[in-house]
């Protein structure tokens, strides 16, 4: 027998497909089995959960914010201290690997890149106020439970990228016209801070943010002298470059 879910229920979480409704209410949607269990065991607050075994398929069916039901669902309150507006406020710590994105607006790369973050232990993810919203069902989704694990905020980028050079630290951009990232030498974050700042897939980094970043890098073609894409997937670049930085760090750890 299932148990009874109310219309209003049904309504409230259906709502929360919109961004405007997750902001008001500071809630956001989470489904499928393995993103509910994640959730529970999460520092997130998990509001209410469902369970289609429990509530039967046709509430779960209404409810849904994907395009077929999962056998779990739940409701989740947003982390305070989300948006950042003071820097000056904010603790960072005086080492670490961090990565910024200037405006990424397509939800399956937001997802991916925050997988990546985890993958690859970064010490926090920043998204310019312009990225997407990070509780869009899409990119909460895609990113297979990396949004309990990654430290994630809104932040003016350029502020970020000057706040990290006054404060030893260095801020990197990729960028069709700089070195060649497998020639130059990186600050991997294991002794000053480091910023690898990612740009929005059509246009790339804002002149805003290029004029403050303290190095550009660029990830070369193979053969270099032959044409071929005119540049990498937004998360791809993401991969790449973060991957560099972290071999580096092994390489340093075994001399």
């Amino acid at each position: 027998m299932s148990l009874p879910v109310s219309n209003n229920e049904i309504r409230f979480v259906k709502s929360l497909e919109r961004k405007k409704n997750r902001d008001e209410n500071g809630m956001f949607v989470v489904e499928g089995e393995k993103m509910v269990n994640e959730a529970l065991q999460s520092s997130f607050e998990v509001v209410r959960h469902y369970r289609m075994k429990e509530i039967g398929v046709t509430a779960m069916e209404r409810m849904t914010l994907l395009s077929s039901p999962s056998p779990a669902l739940a409701v989740l309150r947003k982390p305070e201290n989300l948006e950042i507006e003071d820097l000056s406020y904010f603790a960072l710590p005086e080492n670490g690997l961090f990565l910024a994105l200037d405006g990424i607006r397509d939800p399956g790369n937001l997802g991916t890149i925050l997988r990546i973050a985890d993958w690859f232990g970064l010490d926090g993810v920043f998204a310019s106020p312009d990225t997407v919203d990070v509780f869009n069902p899409k990119v909460v989704q895609s990113t297979m439970g990396a949004i309990f694990r990654v430290r994630f905020h809104y932040c003016d980028i350029t502020r970020l990228c000057r706040f990290f050079s006054l404060s030893g630290g260095s801020a990197y951009g990729t960028f069709l016209d700089g070195d060649n990232i497998y020639s130059k030498e990186l600050n991997t974050g294991n002794s000053t801070k480091s910023l690898i700042v990612v740009g929005n897939e059509a246009n790339g980094i804002s002149s805003a943010v290029a004029s403050a970043v303290t190095d550009r890098l660029y990830i070369p073609p193979y053969p270099a002298d032959q044409p071929g894409s005119e540049s990498l997937n937004a998360a791809v670049a993401t991969a790449v470059t973060v991957a560099e930085f972290r071999r580096r760090t092994l390489t340093k750890d075994r001399k």
